[in-house]
């Protein structure tokens, strides 16, 4: 929790702190205060050395984009959706208005059942606000990667941002406040092509880190607290994935470890501690056997008769 928040608050103050930002009026980036341009333009207009300018263009543009392509593309093909699950902001957003929605509403998404009926119209505005408020601050953060932060909070609190700047914060909390009221996973699933693109990346190897079940415990796991239809683990899922199934079925897994923390949990008195953990390796491939080579419990039986 303190990695998500720690970024979170990044994603928001860094523009303000120059750490990163593209200024649309300067028309270069800055990255640590220091202002990140190619430099080509004597060529440009007719003047410089074209190797400079292409050395430039290699140290400054190519290579830092393929360094950042090949560490991406090992941490995915290794951890899946690991940046999604504790670094992203917007899941960050996902799981506090999900615990936000709990306690107000008994349940963690519109679309789901309340485990018991809440009363008054209070805790609907609660959420609202919430999710309204957050959308806000969104807007603004990400405006403000485009524009002098300094400059543009001051035009928002003197009242005076300009025409563009106010139709792209209304429209943005707008379209955040929609998505974090009644999407939110469900973005996350099926709308966010970054994280697709992971999941896909992840599925290709199948020795990837992944959530394992331990199948040979499976009666403390029948013999959870709450009923097989409401099992901690996968209320704990922000993502809704069935957390005890094999890996196929968890193509959108974050790797937030929710499910296994809701695990150990319920099973704090079970000295050989939860039945879900993080495994990699041989031991990932078991998680998604292929279909057939399980046995039912049916044809365990009829051969242990037959021999």
């Amino acid at each position: 929790m303190t990695t998500k928040i720690a970024f979170f608050l990044l994603f928001i103050f860094a523009p303000l702190c120059d750490v990163f930002r593209f200024d649309l009026e300067l028309g270069h980036f800055i990255i640590f205060g220091q202002a990140w341009t190619i430099s080509i333009e004597p060529i440009l207009f007719g003047g410089g050395d074209s190797i400079d300018a292409a050395v430039k263009i290699f140290s400054r543009v190519l290579l830092p984009g393929i360094a950042f392509v090949v560490f991406s593309f090992i941490l995915i093909w290794r951890f899946g959706r690991i940046y999604c699950g504790w670094l992203c902001p917007h899941f960050s957003v996902v799981e506090l208005l999900n615990d936000v929605m709990l306690k107000q509403l008994n349940r963690v998404t519109l679309w789901e059942k309340a485990s018991k009926k809440n009363a008054g119209l209070l805790p609907k505005i609660i959420v609202t606000l919430t999710a309204i408020f957050i959308a806000f601050i969104w807007a603004i953060s990400l405006l403000s990667y485009l524009l002098n932060p300094v400059q543009l909070l001051n035009d928002l609190v003197t009242f005076q941002l300009g025409f563009g700047a106010t139709i792209f914060i209304t429209a943005a909390t707008i379209i955040f406040s929609i998505d974090f009221i009644f999407a939110r996973h469900l973005f996350c699933k099926y709308g966010c092509a970054l994280g697709l693109f992971q999941s896909l990346i992840w599925m290709a190897n199948p020795k990837a880190m992944v959530v394992k079940f331990d199948r040979k415990r499976a009666k403390a796991c029948r013999e959870c607290s709450l009923s097989n239809e409401n099992k901690p683990c996968d209320q704990a899922c922000p993502m809704r994935l069935p957390t005890r199934n094999i890996k196929r079925a968890k193509f959108t897994c974050t790797q937030c470890a929710q499910c296994i923390a809701a695990c150990a949990q319920v099973q704090k008195n079970n000295p050989h501690g939860s039945l879900l953990t993080w495994v990699d390796g041989q031991a990932a491939k078991e998680v998604d056997r292929a279909a057939g080579t399980v046995k039912t419990s049916q044809q365990l039986i009829k051969s242990k008769t037959i021999t």
